[in-house]
């Protein structure tokens, strides 16, 4: 049993961990490298595995019923999901007949983990890039004037050798990543049969690309080691800039006692025998005083420190209760106050030879079926449903920055009957199969099932009971995503490669040409049409000429060359190709190559754009479309990590309808300067006042409870009255409510808590949203500190006084619900529900006819927070009763186990219970904006570039972002625009009322126009829309009349979109509107759209490189975009401009003609 968190643990849950691995020498150079692989997110061109089936049989049980395909939520791609198949993953059961073809090899086909990224591979950069470069036309020109051939090709060879090396240059980095991360370590279980897939036939043309590639990872590695050779201290500028990843505080391996694991690469030791299969034994980890009861903390049992097999206590005993507990415990329907038998998906009666074990092998040979072990801090290699994990109740914790670029921690669950397979040999006893659905692009929603016989081993000659649990999103770890605060998990595959949801969502990386230069080519060939006819009409003119018999040329001229006038003509026309042949501006594109390299020296050389913190400049990664940043007229960004830090500060919160807080917000600021006030005056002021007000605050906090977890530098809930009334000066009836109130912040939440020893300890907080942990430390700081959890309950300190609250359910946020609520049995035996969301919800749900002035002052109070950009949450409770709760439990369960509409059904019964509440308050977070962020909009947005904001945050979040950094105002009319009922005529109703509203119609004749005004909207409009209403206007039928809708308003702000969906706005507007567009993120979630625009530029944050690596331009900060697009996009737009004109203006006046103009002058 789990001891309380008092006893000093580091991580909240569970309080002691167990790691199931060997010990392993640490290897800073494994780490590096790590951290170095930096997954990439567009959709390469891989073909599908070809593979068969190694294993035959006579059928099996486990088919189960048709799945449909899942759509995804709103992605312009979407539609191609009808070509996924839907699929079938068996284990350690024979594939049944409909599943494999008259060889006995398996007929479903899957797509290799193996990833390709770059442009070119080694062996298609010649003829791949030579296609390229020929699509200049002036490079097909031939270049005539010279006796020998080989001298006439020098100017082409030298164009072509130039650029080439140039396009080598930049694609360089992308494939020596895309190796580093196929070849990437993963434990995989090997010497066992997965009936999936057949060996992987190895095919000539393969071979010859393993080789080609092995060996330019080679050079690389070696051309990296003589650098560090030749080093003598630290990386330089230079180094820096070439975007190798930074570990930060968020990312960097933990070095607490309960997490801490190293490993080394698969190449940091080639030789050594144990590497080749690790044998996974459950030793504890060696954790300095550490108490012998740390052998006894796995699943409160002691076990063997060598041996580990299927027949300890554990898995025996889960068997035995199968067999005791009765049908109704199995179809989820067991009594109140019992355990509910979840069944085991291992067959205690297979015979295994125990051979199998877990090897560490290359991503890229991750295949569909395999069972992988991943480890604390790792980077998931494929998409995976989790059997067991570390935590005793099966949790873990995954970071998806480069998903949905969020660097708050999200749980995921393991499956309930695969929680008991800890070792490779408990792989080999597993027998059950996976229906899944086939792989689309939604990100937050998956639909499977597994499917098993349940045996009985009292008695072993039955068949067994067929037993299925269902898998959700919640049981799945995406490709992209890392593991963190958790030791270990085991999962097995379900789907590589291509069909992984990241790689969906992303698109190929394109090879981007300005416009200035496909323009150009159009110029070239007016050009050679001029120079066509000018030859044309001087052949005819000599063969006319010559024709004529009764002219003076008869008797001056001794003859022709051709002796006939058609060939007099002929030979007229050549000759005057070679005369005139500088029309064609061949020279012209060397010249350009050079100008464009020059300015991306430029850029990367301005101080301006330098970024101090992580000594980054702004880092050209393609060095010809420089130009087009001069151009650009719409832009397209993220939101978390681009426009703001994504920390989250509490500043303000309304309790009883008392309000507390002082803060002086930017969004403050930025209203007082339209005013016309002097923000620097009044800023010092208010935050000399919040100084003098904090240090008021502390030494009351300290008055009432010497809190060892409160540290002054942390604190940003200042508000020395709230801590007045805490003490009772107000009345009882505000103590008790202020009381209330903070613990209600410190039971409704999801987080884990960290604590790092020290005097004073400090306890840090890992949450799912940043919203949650700036609550939760709020109420650390005013005395009511969750100190961790255990298996069902959560510890407090609360004033001084440690308490333990049961949790007896978590009804998660989502997007749809926009609520979160804690069920918990408090000291005293009362079962109380804490609900917290957004201030509509939250009021609609509460007791009628009560409380009507205490709701009337909080709702003032949070449109006050509102006004100020703040986020603001209400938080509610309610009382419930032992009868109502045990109903709603037996209700709660059964929607829970069903395998169709699992979360309608979910979402019904959370709904049914969230009623009748008591509001007790709401708060106010400020989500900080990256410096400069308010005055680089509003300094684009006086240049006529229209900024729109796409985002995978709620609306209510983008909203108060958008005013924060005044990207809204308030005397702006805010369009939220939401379809009734899904569909796309209700869609369209609710444009054709918006658009009326502008006497628009939504025509051809209104587009056309549109088109042509690039006149940025007037500032009296704004549009908010989400996902799902995205995915219908983005259709084919109405997406016209939303285009030109946006076009009416100023701002526009995409929210909760997929990253597909954000490509699919950017080409939208590109080609709608046919204007030059910019995207900008700092996540792998923001690939897609950077890759769309006509520039993509990435922020080189502390979130990773996925979008640098993929970007034209990678910046430091949001706030370099204005210097980069105003200042040397312009430069460099108008520097090609004059060079081609002064190009065009050299050859229509050749040499020879002003040298014979000069003599004649003479």
């Amino acid at each position: 049993m789990a001891n309380s968190p008092a006893q000093g643990d580091n991580v909240s849950k569970p309080v002691k961990r167990m790691r199931w691995a060997t010990l392993r020498v640490p290897s800073t150079r494994a780490r590096g490298k790590r951290n170095a692989i930096i997954e990439r997110l567009h959709k390469g061109s891989e073909k599908k595995r070809e593979s068969g089936g190694t294993d035959s049989g006579d059928g099996s049980n486990f088919e189960g019923p048709e799945t449909d395909a899942h759509e995804g939520d709103g992605s312009s791609n979407d539609d191609s999901d009808a070509t996924f198949a839907r699929r079938r993953i068996f284990f350690n059961i024979p594939l049944p007949g409909d599943a494999r073809d008259e060889n006995g090899s398996p007929i479903m086909h899957y797509e290799r983990n193996k990833i390709r990224t770059a442009k070119y591979t080694p062996l298609t950069f010649i003829p791949k890039n030579l296609w390229y470069q020929f699509q200049n036309i002036a490079n097909i020109f031939p270049v005539f004037g010279f006796p020998n051939p080989g001298l006439n090709a020098v100017p082409l060879i030298c164009i072509v050798v130039i650029t080439a090396i140039k396009d080598a240059i930049e694609d360089w980095r992308r494939t020596i990543l895309d190796m580093e991360l196929n070849n990437s370590p993963v434990h995989r279980l090997i010497d066992w049969n997965n009936v999936n897939t057949s060996e992987d036939m190895v095919s000539p043309w393969r071979k010859i690309k393993k080789a080609t590639s092995h060996g330019i990872l080679s050079i690389a590695n070696i051309w990296r080691n003589k650098r560090k050779a030749k080093a003598t201290g630290g990386k330089t500028y230079t180094e820096r800039a070439l975007d190798e990843p930074r570990i930060s505080v968020e990312t960097e391996p933990a070095n607490r006692h309960s997490i801490a694991i190293s490993r080394e690469s698969v190449e940091s030791m080639p030789n050594e025998p144990e590497a080749e299969g690790i044998q996974m034994t459950p030793v504890p980890s060696p954790v300095p005083q550490q108490g012998p009861s740390m052998e006894e903390n796995f699943h409160g049992r002691h076990r063997s420190d060598t041996k580990f097999s299927y027949e300890d206590n554990d898995n025996v005993d889960d068997i035995r209760r199968g067999a005791v507990q009765g049908e109704q415990q199995i179809n989820g329907q067991n009594a109140f106050g019992t355990t509910k038998f979840y069944g085991s998906l291992i067959n205690p009666f297979k015979q295994a030879p125990e051979k199998a074990r877990f090897k560490k092998d290359y991503w890229k040979n991750v295949q569909v079926g395999d069972f992988v072990r991943i480890y604390n801090d790792d980077e998931i290699p494929a998409d995976i449903a989790v059997l067991s994990t570390s935590d005793p109740d099966g949790a873990c914790y995954i970071e998806t920055k480069n998903l949905d670029g969020e660097t708050n921690l999200k749980v995921r669950q393991a499956l309930q009957s695969g929680q008991k397979a800890k070792h490779a040999r408990d792989c080999e006893r597993m027998e059950f199969a996976i229906e899944s659905e086939p792989p689309h692009a939604n990100l937050y929603q998956y639909s499977g099932v597994a499917r098993w016989k349940q045996r009985d081993i009292k008695q072993p000659e039955e068949q067994g009971t067929d037993m299925a649990e269902p898998i959700s999103i919640n049981n799945m770890l995406l490709r992209g995503c890392s593991l963190r605060n958790t030791d270990w998990i085991l999962g097995v595959v379900i789907y590589t490669g291509q069909d992984t949801k990241i790689m969906i969502n992303s698109g190929i990386t394109p090879s981007k040409r300005s416009r200035i230069i496909r323009e150009l080519n159009w110029n070239v060939i007016y050009n050679f049409l001029i120079l066509l006819v000018m030859c044309i009409v001087a052949a005819v003119v000599n063969g006319v000429t010559w024709a004529r018999t009764d002219v003076s040329i008869d008797f001056f001229e001794f003859g022709s060359i051709g002796g006939t006038p058609p060939l007099n003509g002929f030979i007229t026309f050549w000759t005057c190709i070679i005369l005139f042949q500088n029309l064609v501006p061949i020279s012209l594109y060397i010249s350009l190559e050079i100008i464009k390299t020059c300015q991306a020296y430029f850029i990367y050389s301005d101080t301006a754009m330098y970024y101090e913190k992580l000594d980054y400049p702004c880092t050209p990664k393609s060095w010809n479309i420089s130009d087009d940043v001069g151009q650009i007229e719409y832009i397209f960004s993220d939101k978390t990590g681009t426009l703001t830090q994504n920390v989250m500060q509490f500043k303000k919160a309304s309790i009883n309808g008392v309000p507390y807080g002082e803060a002086y917000t930017e969004a403050q600021a930025g209203m007082q300067r339209r005013q016309g006030i002097n923000v620097a005056e009044e800023g010092a002021k208010a935050h000399q006042q919040i100084m003098l007000d904090r240090k008021k605050m502390l030494e009351e906090l300290r008055k009432i409870h010497a809190n060892p977890y409160l540290h002054d530098d942390e604190l940003t809930f200042v508000a020395p009255d709230f801590v007045l009334d805490l003490t009772g000066a107000a009345g009882d009836e505000q103590r008790i409510a202020n009381e209330g109130f903070m613990l209600a912040l410190a039971l409704c939440h999801t987080v884990i808590t960290e604590r790092t020893p020290g005097d004073p300890p400090k306890i840090e907080f890992k949450a799912q949203s940043p919203d949650e942990a700036a609550l939760v430390a709020t109420a650390r700081d005013c005395g009511f500190t969750v100190l961790g959890r255990s298996h069902d309950a959560i510890h407090l300190n609360v004033l001084g006084k440690e308490r333990e609250y049961k949790m007896l359910n978590t009804l998660e946020f989502n997007s749809s619900r926009k609520r979160m609520s804690a069920i918990v049995r408090m000291p005293d035996g009362r079962i109380i529900l804490y609900c917290k969301g957004a201030d509509s919800v939250i009021y609609s749900r509460l007791k009628a006819r009560e409380q009507p002035e205490l709701r009337r002052q909080t709702a003032q109070h949070l449109e006050m927070f509102a006004r100020e950009g703040l986020r603001t949450l209400c938080i509610a409770q309610r009382d419930i009763s032992e009868e109502e709760f045990r109903v709603w439990t037996k209700e709660h369960d059964l929607a829970a186990a069903a395998v169709q509409d699992r979360e309608e059904k979910l979402e019904k019964v959370s709904d049914a219970i969230e009623r009748e509440l008591t509001l007790l308050g709401g708060t106010a977070i400020e989500d900080r904006l990256q410096d400069g962020v308010p005055d680089t909009i509003a300094l684009l947005g006086d240049a006529g570039i229209k900024l729109w904001v796409l985002t995978g945050d709620k609306v209510e979040t983008a909203i108060n972002i958008g005013f924060s950094c005044n990207l809204l105002s308030n005397e702006m009319e805010l369009i939220v625009f939401k379809a009734e009922d899904d569909t796309l005529k209700s869609a369209e109703a609710e444009l054709d009322k918006h658009l009326a509203k502008f006497n628009m119609t939504g025509s051809d004749a209104e587009l056309e126009a549109a088109r042509h005004n690039h006149e940025p909207p007037g500032p009296g409009h704004a549009i908010v829309i989400d996902g799902d209403a995205l995915k219908l206007v983005l259709e084919d039928e109405i997406r016209q009349k939303f285009l030109l809708l946006c076009k009416q308003c100023r701002s526009v702000l995409c929210c909760r979109v997929s990253p597909s969906q954000k490509a699919a706005v950017v080409h939208m507007v590109k080609a709608g509107l046919d204007v030059m567009t910019l995207s900008v993120g700092d996540g792998a979630n923001d690939v897609a759209m950077i890759q769309e625009a006509d520039v993509g530029v990435g922020i080189a944050g502390e979130e990773g490189r996925q979008a640098v690596m993929s970007s034209d331009y990678a910046i430091g900060q949001f706030r370099f975009l204005q210097r980069l697009i105003l200042v040397h996009g312009r430069w460099s737009y108008r520097r090609l401009g004059e060079t081609i004109a002064n190009f065009f203006y050299k050859v229509c006046h050749p040499p020879e003609l002003s040298s014979y103009t000069r003599s004649d002058a003479e």
